[in-house]
């Protein structure tokens, strides 16, 4: 009996804390939306540490432990303050929130020299599920962008049990060494020059050497009116001082152009994902208006997606840190996505 009252208790409490969210994200995004600002948290609640598959994986923490969980996934090359601002307004709402660390970030290592220091989108996906099984985490609502967002679409693709619900920016991110054989238009190619760079000798002795400036310099034309400030850049920046970064980020730039081999643990997921499976868990995709990195268009995405599924677009300015700019949206779109 007391066992029922209190799962009730709890289940109210829950409920008011979402509605409080609500009204505070409503009241909060409009302005967000049209102005966009630095952070306003400069860390996390909790930092921790645990081993899971080849990884010893570094990870924020908000929210109650009992919270249902949620995973939030950032891209290259920024790290977990992508989700400074959008994981304390989740934990008030009541969710456990777990920002980790990818391979090659942060406090994020691998547990053996002789692992292959591999950045193909099979293996970040496969630490992610790792990661959920060291933290016994069956099932988790996932939000992301870049490689993030790429990671999530292959967990909800692959691994649907495991995702609850996904928020993914710039929609639909599986790709393939066979369709990256294709040429695009001159356009396009060039929204992708810094992928030709790495894939030189002299581009990953260029990103070893100037690995922050290099950042900042996409940061910049990813997010053309994201006015982030010296402090905010710099607190990512450290992230990518990882003895492992550099290692990784060439190598998966390279393996999307079939210039280096994956690891063959990873062939038989890398042959699914290249028929490009569908997603059928609740979904909500996000665009910024002001998106300056390579992205697909909505419209040749959204079939990919069989479950409830909803688009959105982020006005006033939004490029393509989603969640770091307008954590607001981004923290409504994963509390709306859970109830989808």
């Amino acid at each position: 009996m007391s066992d029922n009252i209190d799962q009730s208790r709890r289940n109210i409490l829950n409920t008011l804390a979402l509605g409080v969210a609500f009204a505070q994200l409503g009241a909060l995004s409009g302005v967000r939306a049209q102005t966009p600002a630095t952070s306003g948290h400069t860390a996390f609640a909790s930092l921790k540490q645990i081993k899971a598959g080849v990884l010893d994986v570094g990870y924020a923490e908000d929210g109650p432990s009992d919270g249902p969980p949620v995973l939030l996934l950032h891209g290259w090359p920024y790290d977990i303050h992508s989700y400074v601002d959008v994981a304390p307004l989740l934990a008030r709402a009541g969710y456990r929130v777990i920002v980790p660390y990818l391979r090659g970030y942060g406090t994020t290592r691998f547990l053996s020299a002789g692992t292959p220091r591999n950045g193909q989108q099979a293996a970040l996906a496969v630490d992610i599920i790792a990661f959920m099984d060291a933290l016994r985490i069956e099932k988790a609502v996932i939000g992301a962008y870049d490689w993030g967002a790429r990671t999530a679409d292959i967990i909800a693709a692959l691994w649907p049990e495991r995702c609850k619900a996904l928020v993914s920016v710039s929609g639909y991110l599986i790709g393939s060494q066979e369709l990256n054989k294709t040429p695009l238009p001159p356009k396009a190619e060039l929204q992708w020059w810094y992928q030709y760079y790495f894939a030189t000798e002299r581009g990953a002795a260029g990103y070893a050497k100037y690995t922050h400036d290099f950042a900042r310099l996409i940061w910049e034309l990813a997010s053309p009116r994201w006015r982030f400030d010296d402090a905010t850049f710099a607190r990512s920046a450290a992230a990518l001082d990882n003895p492992d970064h550099v290692a990784v980020s060439i190598h998966n730039y390279r393996w999307r152009l079939g210039l280096v081999q994956g690891e063959p643990r990873f062939d038989e997921i890398e042959k699914k994902l290249a028929g490009f499976p569908r997603i059928g868990v609740p979904t909500i995709t996000i665009e910024g208006d002001a998106n300056g990195a390579p992205h697909p268009d909505p419209s040749a995405y959204a079939k990919r997606f069989t479950g409830k599924y909803e688009h959105r677009l982020f006005t006033g300015g939004i490029g393509h840190n989603a969640p770091q700019e307008a954590p607001e949206q981004f923290a409504k779109a994963v509390i709306d996505v859970d109830r989808l």
